[in-house]
């Protein structure tokens, strides 16, 4: 499981041991501004990075759920040693919807999207993946997202429409549903929580199509631990992010994933597949399972 790298704007990184450098790099690339999204973050070297930011001049801020499963004290004490350390910290300030999405914006590039949380276990072996890229489409695209959410004003027709961004809960069933739709002969998905009715149904028709439906859920990893989303479509293209086939993750969370297309980038998520062990009767068989925990 090594990281790839696509063009030279673009690198997929699915080894555990290269997640916190990777991101410890971005942050330490930015000069004047940088932006982030934090769900959790229990990790010291990625704090210590974010003063270092603000030390230098850097104007960094950082958008917070307001909701996480039992972590209300968690994220109370998040915001609290980030406001310390001189980070600009807001709220998500719909009380209701969690903000999941994870990705990082350094000035104009590079940026981060991610499937992981910025947490020791996420860079330990979960099953996670990251894009790491300085498409301009792309962080002009993570840039204005970022900065609706951050005055909470409604995410603008423009916001979110870059061909390689997939912004949820706005565009996430629709662009999914799409690139699930295009596949002409193998669909893999990883999603340790794909639930939603809907995309099940079409995942059950793309297979009584003739389509190749190859799922791993909670199983079927090796010795990762199940966390992050992958969706292979083909051998043309892959969806990456925070984004589940679940319905709240679909329609009611604030989540984030991104399309690639690159052919090395796509070799990259092709071996990382290849590299998992084979799933034999007695775990999650190949197709469409009869029930998804």
């Amino acid at each position: 499981m090594s990281a790839g790298s696509g063009t030279p704007a673009d690198r997929v990184i699915v080894e555990p041991t290269e997640r916190l450098p990777a991101i410890l790099t971005v942050i330490d690339s930015a000069a004047e501004r940088l932006e982030l999204s934090v769900f959790r973050c229990d990790e010291d070297a990625v704090l210590d990075a974010l003063e270092r930011a603000v030390r230098r001049g850097v104007r960094v801020r950082a958008l917070i759920t307001g909701r996480a499963k039992g972590s209300k004290a968690l994220l109370k004490q998040l915001r609290k040693m980030l406001k310390a350390l001189g980070v600009d910290v807001r709220k998500y300030a719909d009380t209701v919807v969690r903000y999941h999405a994870k990705y990082i914006v350094a000035d104009n590039g590079p940026a981060i999207v991610a499937s992981l949380n910025f947490t020791r276990k996420c860079f330990g072996p979960t099953c996670d993946f990251m894009l790491v890229s300085s498409d301009p489409d792309l962080v002009a695209a993570l840039r204005g997202v970022f900065d609706a959410d951050w005055h909470g004003t409604a995410l603008r027709s423009a916001d979110g429409q870059a061909a390689r961004l997939i912004v949820g809960p706005e565009h996430a069933r629709a662009r999914f549903a799409a690139l699930i739709s295009q596949a002409a002969y193998r669909i893999r998905l990883i999603d340790p929580k794909i639930s939603d009715p809907a995309m099940m149904l079409l995942l059950r028709n793309r297979e009584a199509q003739g389509i190749r439906v190859d799922i791993r859920g909670r199983s079927g990893l090796g010795p990762l631990t199940a966390h992050g989303k992958l969706l292979m479509i083909d051998d043309a293209s892959a969806a990456i992010g925070s984004i589940s086939l679940s319905t709240l993750a679909l329609e009611f969370r604030r989540e984030l994933a991104v399309v690639i297309r690159d052919p090395a980038a796509l070799d990259t998520l092709n071996r990382f597949w290849d590299s998992l062990p084979a799933v034999d009767a007695a775990g999650l068989s190949t197709g469409i399972p009869v029930e998804l925990s």
